[in-house]
């Protein structure tokens, strides 16, 4: 019953975290309903100047009524960009499991990096699914359906588990050494 208790309480706490954060985001974005939001804005502008820094003469125009920034690449749209796009319900996610199990002020730092991983990540993302828009058409759709939704995802997976694997259930063996060390002296 002690474990069941334990799992629950994660289980809230992730829940009560996810919650407290998407409802955190939503008035960010409503604060920014007739625009399109200073987080999106940013990543498109940076994937603009990595994709003119490579060689692809790209610029961006908002398009506020659709919310949206069109990549124009050597003079033709490539790609649009919405709110979505800017992965940031994604890194909601990821910190709300980290912070579920939270592990004092190295959580907090796991946090961060994972993070910036994550905006890198997708800056990477935004950058690749540009360049396969211009070079490669024809994977456009399973390039945007599938392989790169892998990427931001399975980063979110893989850092996940580096948490649970190197922190937590660390610091749960080395607890459950110590009080057997404990209960070996006692004995």
């Amino acid at each position: 019953m002690k474990d069941f208790k334990e799992i629950l309480f994660i289980l809230l706490r992730f829940l009560g975290i996810w919650l407290v954060l998407f409802v955190l985001y939503q008035i960010y974005l409503n604060y920014y309903k007739s625009d399109i939001d200073f987080i999106t804005r940013i990543i498109s502008n940076q994937s603009a100047f990595l994709l003119n820094k490579t060689g692809f003469e790209t610029t961006t125009k908002d398009f506020l009524k659709q919310e949206t920034v069109q990549f124009y690449i050597n003079g033709k749209v490539a790609t649009r960009m919405v709110e979505g796009c800017n992965a940031v319900s994604v890194m909601i996610l990821f910190l709300a499991f980290i912070f579920a199990f939270y592990k004092g002020f190295k959580t907090i730092l796991f946090a961060f990096s994972g993070i910036v991983i994550l905006y890198i990540l997708n800056l990477f993302r935004i950058y690749v699914l540009n360049v396969v828009v211009v070079n490669h058409y024809e994977y456009t759709k399973p390039a945007h359906d599938y392989f790169f939704p892998a990427i931001i995802y399975g980063g979110v997976v893989l850092l996940w588990l580096i948490w649970i694997n190197k922190f937590v259930l660390k610091e749960e063996l080395m607890k459950a050494k110590s009080n057997q060390l404990s209960h070996d002296e006692v004995s």
